[in-house]
Protein backbone atom coordinates (compact mmCIF):
# COMPACT_ATOMS: atom_id res chain seq x y z
CA UNK A 1 0.00 0.00 0.00
CA UNK A 2 1.54 3.61 -0.67
CA UNK A 3 1.33 6.68 1.42
CA UNK A 4 -1.23 8.14 -0.30
CA UNK A 5 -3.83 5.07 -0.01
CA UNK A 6 -2.72 5.06 3.32
CA UNK A 7 -3.13 8.63 4.07
CA UNK A 8 -6.70 8.20 1.75
CA UNK A 9 -8.01 4.96 3.92
CA UNK A 10 -6.72 7.28 7.34
CA UNK A 11 -8.80 10.41 5.82
CA UNK A 12 -12.03 7.97 4.95
CA UNK A 13 -11.65 6.23 8.97
CA UNK A 14 -11.06 9.80 10.28
CA UNK A 15 -14.28 11.99 8.37
CA UNK A 16 -16.60 9.08 8.52
CA UNK A 17 -17.35 8.86 4.49
CA UNK A 18 -21.10 9.82 3.96
CA UNK A 19 -23.03 9.39 0.73
CA UNK A 20 -25.47 11.87 1.36
CA UNK A 21 -25.22 15.37 2.75
CA UNK A 22 -24.72 16.28 6.33
CA UNK A 23 -23.84 19.03 9.13
CA UNK A 24 -20.75 18.71 10.20
CA UNK A 25 -19.53 19.48 14.02
CA UNK A 26 -19.44 23.25 12.86
CA UNK A 27 -22.62 23.07 11.20
CA UNK A 28 -21.19 23.57 7.54
CA UNK A 29 -22.95 21.29 4.92
CA UNK A 30 -20.86 18.51 4.01
CA UNK A 31 -20.57 14.96 1.85
CA UNK A 32 -18.35 12.38 1.19
CA UNK A 33 -15.48 12.46 3.30
CA UNK A 34 -15.27 15.54 4.67
CA UNK A 35 -16.19 17.66 1.47
CA UNK A 36 -17.51 20.95 3.00
CA UNK A 37 -20.12 22.13 0.42
CA UNK A 38 -20.61 25.67 1.92
CA UNK A 39 -16.94 26.67 1.64
CA UNK A 40 -15.29 24.21 -1.20
CA UNK A 41 -18.39 23.60 -3.51
CA UNK A 42 -17.49 21.23 -5.52
CA UNK A 43 -15.57 21.62 -9.19
CA UNK A 44 -16.59 22.08 -13.06
CA UNK A 45 -15.41 18.40 -13.48
CA UNK A 46 -16.96 17.10 -10.33
CA UNK A 47 -20.12 18.22 -11.39
CA UNK A 48 -19.68 17.23 -15.23
CA UNK A 49 -18.89 13.48 -13.55
CA UNK A 50 -21.92 13.83 -11.34
CA UNK A 51 -23.97 14.61 -14.26
CA UNK A 52 -22.98 11.66 -16.33
CA UNK A 53 -23.21 9.37 -13.68
CA UNK A 54 -27.14 10.60 -13.41
CA UNK A 55 -27.73 10.49 -17.23
CA UNK A 56 -26.32 6.84 -17.45
CA UNK A 57 -28.92 6.35 -14.39
CA UNK A 58 -31.77 8.05 -15.75
CA UNK A 59 -31.08 5.94 -19.12
CA UNK A 60 -30.31 2.82 -17.79
CA UNK A 61 -33.83 3.36 -15.75
CA UNK A 62 -36.06 4.75 -18.67
CA UNK A 63 -34.71 1.26 -20.64
CA UNK A 64 -35.44 -1.24 -18.06
CA UNK A 65 -39.16 0.12 -17.05
CA UNK A 66 -40.18 1.15 -20.99
CA UNK A 67 -38.21 -1.49 -23.01
CA UNK A 68 -40.45 -0.35 -26.19
CA UNK A 69 -38.36 3.21 -25.61
CA UNK A 70 -35.27 1.61 -27.79
CA UNK A 71 -38.03 1.69 -31.02
CA UNK A 72 -38.20 5.56 -30.46
CA UNK A 73 -35.76 8.51 -32.15
CA UNK A 74 -33.09 9.57 -30.26
CA UNK A 75 -34.97 13.44 -29.41
CA UNK A 76 -37.78 11.23 -28.64
CA UNK A 77 -35.51 8.85 -25.99
CA UNK A 78 -33.92 12.00 -24.73
CA UNK A 79 -37.21 13.59 -23.28
CA UNK A 80 -38.18 10.92 -21.47
CA UNK A 81 -34.38 10.27 -19.98
CA UNK A 82 -34.52 14.48 -19.26
CA UNK A 83 -38.09 13.77 -17.53
CA UNK A 84 -37.14 11.01 -15.78
CA UNK A 85 -33.69 13.00 -14.43
CA UNK A 86 -35.62 15.36 -12.92
CA UNK A 87 -38.68 13.95 -11.88
CA UNK A 88 -36.77 10.09 -10.98
CA UNK A 89 -38.26 7.26 -13.37
CA UNK A 90 -40.78 6.28 -10.50
CA UNK A 91 -42.11 9.84 -11.53
CA UNK A 92 -42.11 9.78 -15.28
CA UNK A 93 -43.70 6.21 -14.93
CA UNK A 94 -46.94 8.50 -13.54
CA UNK A 95 -47.41 9.73 -16.51
CA UNK A 96 -49.70 6.66 -18.04
CA UNK A 97 -51.18 8.62 -20.59
CA UNK A 98 -48.76 10.53 -21.97
CA UNK A 99 -46.31 7.09 -21.70
CA UNK A 100 -48.75 5.10 -24.08
CA UNK A 101 -49.38 8.15 -27.11
CA UNK A 102 -45.50 7.92 -27.03
CA UNK A 103 -45.36 4.04 -27.16
CA UNK A 104 -48.21 4.59 -29.70
CA UNK A 105 -46.42 7.34 -31.69
CA UNK A 106 -49.28 9.49 -30.89
CA UNK A 107 -46.35 12.03 -30.30
CA UNK A 108 -49.45 15.37 -30.17
CA UNK A 109 -51.39 13.86 -27.66
CA UNK A 110 -48.51 13.09 -25.63
CA UNK A 111 -47.18 16.10 -26.12
CA UNK A 112 -50.57 17.39 -24.75
CA UNK A 113 -50.29 15.31 -21.92
CA UNK A 114 -47.23 16.62 -21.13
CA UNK A 115 -48.74 19.87 -20.91
CA UNK A 116 -51.86 18.88 -19.12
CA UNK A 117 -49.75 17.80 -15.57
CA UNK A 118 -48.55 19.48 -12.47
CA UNK A 119 -45.52 19.03 -13.37
CA UNK A 120 -45.71 21.02 -16.37
CA UNK A 121 -47.20 24.29 -14.31
CA UNK A 122 -44.20 23.57 -11.90
CA UNK A 123 -40.96 23.72 -14.53
CA UNK A 124 -43.05 26.12 -17.31
CA UNK A 125 -40.37 26.47 -20.18
CA UNK A 126 -38.56 23.11 -19.78
CA UNK A 127 -42.28 21.32 -19.96
CA UNK A 128 -42.85 23.47 -22.90
CA UNK A 129 -39.48 22.79 -24.96
CA UNK A 130 -39.89 18.94 -23.98
CA UNK A 131 -43.43 19.40 -25.04
CA UNK A 132 -41.96 20.79 -28.29
CA UNK A 133 -39.70 18.00 -29.24
CA UNK A 134 -41.82 15.45 -28.19
CA UNK A 135 -44.54 16.64 -30.79
CA UNK A 136 -41.62 17.40 -33.53
CA UNK A 137 -38.69 15.37 -32.95
CA UNK A 138 -36.53 17.98 -33.19
CA UNK A 139 -34.03 19.24 -30.53
CA UNK A 140 -34.58 22.80 -28.66
CA UNK A 141 -31.18 23.79 -28.06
Amino acid sequence: MTDRERLTAQLRRHENERLKPYRDSLGYLSIGVGRNLDVKGIRPDESALMLSNDVDEAESGVRAMLSWTSALDPVRQAVLVNMAFNLGVEGMLDFHKMLAAVEHHQYGQASDEMMDSTWAKQVKARASELAAMMRTGSWIL
